[in-house]
């Protein structure tokens, strides 16, 4: 997996994780690749500082973090704080749109999801919009096979 820092045509900055670089220019050009902002196309590679891994680290790959849970603010803030509280508001609803909107339009596989996507992918079966569950494996094995998945995301309040 590759993480990229982007930047869109409106200056703004974001980051998003491709299976390779490749899988990114794919993306990109099918305008995949959106601003989760302002939601443009037009979005390139930001600059962005290598991570090296020393010997030690080698062979065990960290898990990417985890984004923090924000603080509920006692008083409305102001400032910096209350443009990031903002964009994380406006975030969080595009999120939950993108969700829906795919639940809406798309057939619930269930367990099926790998084998449904496997079908499709190599003509077995009609292409259609589906979601559903897969492990974290078949989810790889799939990638590995050059099936484009992803997860739906999900927010803290859907956990409740």
């Amino acid at each position: 997996m590759i993480r990229y820092a982007l930047r869109c045509d409106r200056d703004h900055g974001f980051e998003s994780w491709f299976q390779s670089s490749s899988a990114y220019d794919s993306q990109v050009k099918r305008k995949l690749v959106t601003c989760p902002i302002c939601g443009s196309a037009k979005v390139d590679k930001a600059i962005m500082a290598p991570r090296i891994v020393g010997k030690k680290g080698r062979g065990r790959a960290a898990p990417p973090p985890e984004p923090a849970a924000a603080p509920k603010p006692e008083a409305a803030p102001s400032g910096p704080t209350s443009l990031m509280l903002a964009q994380e508001k406006e975030l969080r609803t595009k999120l939950k749109e993108l969700r829906d909107h795919i639940v809406k339009n798309a057939d619930n596989v269930g367990e099926r999801f790998a084998n449904e996507a496997r079908a499709m992918h190599y003509g077995d079966k009609e292409h259609r919009p589906i979601y559903g569950e897969a492990s974290p494996e078949e989810a790889k094995s799939l990638i590995d096979e050059g099936i484009e998945v992803s997860p739906l995301p999900t927010l803290p309040e859907d956990r409740n």
